[in-house]
């Protein structure tokens, strides 16, 4: 015969079961995660998800930024000295002039021949000599002292300049010590020019800066100095101031001072004169 369990005997088989089922999930749960976690050495792990490529560009180092500058290189030259004008007229550059040089002078070359426009006159063969070592070019200082004699307020004669042979003239642009040695027995104390020995000798620190008298017009003063000295070589002396105010013969000594006379640096200022000593033993004495 069967016998028939109450409902106290049903609930320790419920919990019972409900225990079981739990365990069995909690077990399977961490096997599971046990195989995804730490792989067997049997089977290969899986690779890990790999990252995107990211480019990375390096920065550049930073280029220095240049100041711009002058598109013509010479611009970055020192500048030009500024020119000089005095009584409307381009006065030469200044330049350093040594007490002595090498005491030796360099004869212009070849041969300059009157100008053409000068068609009466005697014609005057001279030459045109520079001390080595002085800053003057022999050619330029050659060319300048043509124009000078050859001027039509000048002397009234033709001048040929040349380089060799007989000659009347010599125009010798010199150091102080040169002009000294060449003067002497004159007494040029550095300072002065001179006519000596057929030798119109031309003291370079009296060309390079003129004299109180002439002021900034040095360009002036260097045609005074040329006619004067030339003048002695063609026979004329010194003279006096005519009177205060008046122009300055040529043959006065104005680099000395002007003794109340206006400088004055031709025979001839007023162009034309005739070629005949008398006529310019006149001028210079006026």
């Amino acid at each position: 015969m069967l016998s028939t369990n109450n409902g106290h005997d049903r609930k320790p088989l419920l919990w019972f079961l409900a225990f079981s089922v739990a365990a069995t999930f909690t077990v399977g749960l961490a096997t599971l995660l046990s195989g995804a976690l730490d792989p067997s050495p049997g089977m290969p792990a899986s690779p890990p998800a790999a990252l995107p490529d990211v480019a990375v560009t390096p920065t550049p180092p930073p280029v220095p930024t240049a100041t711009p500058g002058p598109e013509n290189p010479a611009d970055t030259a020192a500048p030009d000295r500024p020119l000089l004008m005095a009584n409307g007229r381009r006065q030469p550059l200044r330049v350093k002039v040594p007490p002595a040089a090498r005491g030796r002078y360099a004869v212009a070359p070849g041969v300059a021949q009157p100008p053409r426009s000068r068609k009466k006159g005697k014609v005057i063969r001279y030459i045109v000599e520079v001390e080595r070592g002085l800053p003057f070019d022999v050619a330029e200082f050659a060319d300048e002292v043509h124009r000078i004699l050859n001027d039509p307020r000048g002397w009234g004669f033709r001048f040929k300049r040349v380089s060799r042979g007989p000659v009347k003239i010599r125009v010798s642009l010199s150091s102080p010590a040169m002009t000294d040695r060449r003067c002497l027995p004159m007494q040029t104390v550095g300072v002065l020019s001179c006519w000596n020995g057929g030798r119109a000798v031309i003291n370079a620190m009296r060309w390079n800066s003129g004299t109180e008298g002439y002021g900034r017009d040095v360009a002036s003063y260097r045609e005074y100095v040329i006619n004067h000295e030339v003048g002695h070589g063609l026979g004329h002396g010194h003279v006096s101031c005519p009177g205060p105010g008046r122009r300055a013969p040529v043959m006065l000594q104005q680099t000395k001072s002007l003794y109340g006379c206006r400088p004055n640096p031709w025979p001839f200022p007023r162009a034309g004169a005739p070629a005949r000593d008398d006529t310019a033993r006149r001028n210079a004495s006026r």
